[in-house]
């Protein structure tokens, strides 16, 4: 098919991996019908502000809130996608209906995975789930999180700055598989010092009845509050499309190096795993979603002539009075060498050098534009 019969695109999934693929496709010159379908009734929405500042805004709650997108799309919200049928090219919904498409992007993301079925396990994934937690902490409850990743440790730290008292369960220490333990240790520290109670352990089961829900360690030590989270990480949403599209082990879809599963079919953000060399690896990250879209969007348009994905990760997490912002692979090797500041100290800025000449630079507290910490994950920096 020649992007001259490339007249309706439909983008499943109105996320932020969704929305940009659409701007993309206008930016691009596809000026054809285009419908987003989005599963939730919201416009679209900045997600990692939800474990941050969405839990601490004032009352009219509007962090999270993006521009108003100028893509042109008929936007189909609170509608679900059910089926995909690849030999006719139509997109199943749950109201019955189907849309045809020339091309499609699937950008479903992913659900928050659970410890259990019961409604007093609380997770933060989406924009309702966020006004549900903070509703609940108005009455200052005491909090158990269950979950040692970035997303756990944001949570807890809103929950503490709302003043509640929070008891934060992780298997081994929080936040070393993604960080490293020397970054770990920093906001360890920190967490501790404004009064984190930390429980390191091994596999957490939760149980309970009805609201009620309580993490039980391995050795059967028991751990109850009034409110109890979990963020123990996430499933690509991949059940809707059956038997229609490969999907991995991890339940991602692995697509190629411009985010392509075939000519007419892209898959972008949490639900996508891209080659690596140990194999299909999915990049759940903001920015990655975001250079995911661009790039598969540009393929959709232009085929093997668009460019192929080139990603140095960005991440950034804010928890416990410090801002965190890193480029380049994580989690870092060793101890780093300081380009500012110093060990035990804030503001810092840091940088870890690998053999192969790449590395990563982390800024802490410390204000540095982006493309001055991507140079700086470079060896000759």
């Amino acid at each position: 098919m020649s992007g001259a019969t490339m007249r309706r695109v439909v983008v499943v999934g109105n996320g932020i991996a969704g929305l940009t693929a659409a701007d993309t496709l206008r930016e691009t010159g596809f000026d054809g019908e285009l419908t987003i379908v989005g599963d939730e009734p919201h416009p679209a929405y900045s997600r990692p502000a939800l474990s941050k500042s969405v839990l601490l805004d004032g009352a009219d709650m509007t962090s999270h809130e993006l521009p108003p997108a100028g893509h042109g799309a008929a936007e189909l919200l609170g509608v679900r996608a059910t089926g995909l049928d690849l030999d006719r090219r139509l997109v199943a919904l749950d109201d019955g209906n189907a849309l045809p498409y020339d091309r499609v992007v699937l950008a479903t993301g992913s659900r928050a995975r659970r410890l259990s079925g019961l409604p007093g396990e609380l997770t933060l994934r989406g924009l309702d789930d966020a006004r549900r937690l903070r509703g609940r902490l108005a009455s200052r409850p005491s909090v158990v999180v269950v979950g040692g990743g970035p997303l756990g440790m944001e949570i807890a730290s809103g929950c503490l700055a709302a003043g509640c008292r929070v008891t934060l369960v992780s298997q081994g220490t929080p936040l070393t598989a993604r960080l490293g333990p020397y970054l770990a240790r920093v906001l360890v520290t920190a967490a501790r010092e404004r009064g984190l109670t930390l429980v390191e352990t091994g596999p957490v089961r939760v149980e309970g009845a009805g609201e009620s829900a309580r993490a039980v360690l391995d050795d059967g030590t028991v751990h109850e509050a009034d409110l109890l989270v979990s963020a123990v990480g996430d499933i690509p949403h991949t059940q809707w499309l059956a038997d229609t599209v490969p999907v991995a082990a991890s339940g991602a879809i692995p697509v190629d190096v411009r985010g392509l599963v075939r000519p007419d079919v892209a898959a972008v953000g949490d639900l996508a795993a891209f080659p690596a060399p140990d194999g299909p690896r999915r990049l759940p990250l903001w920015s990655s979603a975001i250079e995911q879209a661009k790039t598969a969007a540009r393929a959709l348009v232009h085929g093997q002539d668009a460019p192929p994905l080139r990603l140095q990760p960005y991440f950034w997490t804010e928890q416990f009075g410090l801002r965190l912002t890193a480029v380049g692979l994580l989690p870092p090797e060793g101890e780093p060498a300081y380009a500012d500041g110093g060990p035990g100290g804030e503001p810092a800025l840091m940088r870890w050098s690998r053999a192969d000449g790449t590395g990563a630079a982390v800024a802490l507290n410390y204000r540095i534009p982006v493309p001055r910490l991507r140079r700086l994950t470079r060896a000759d920096s």
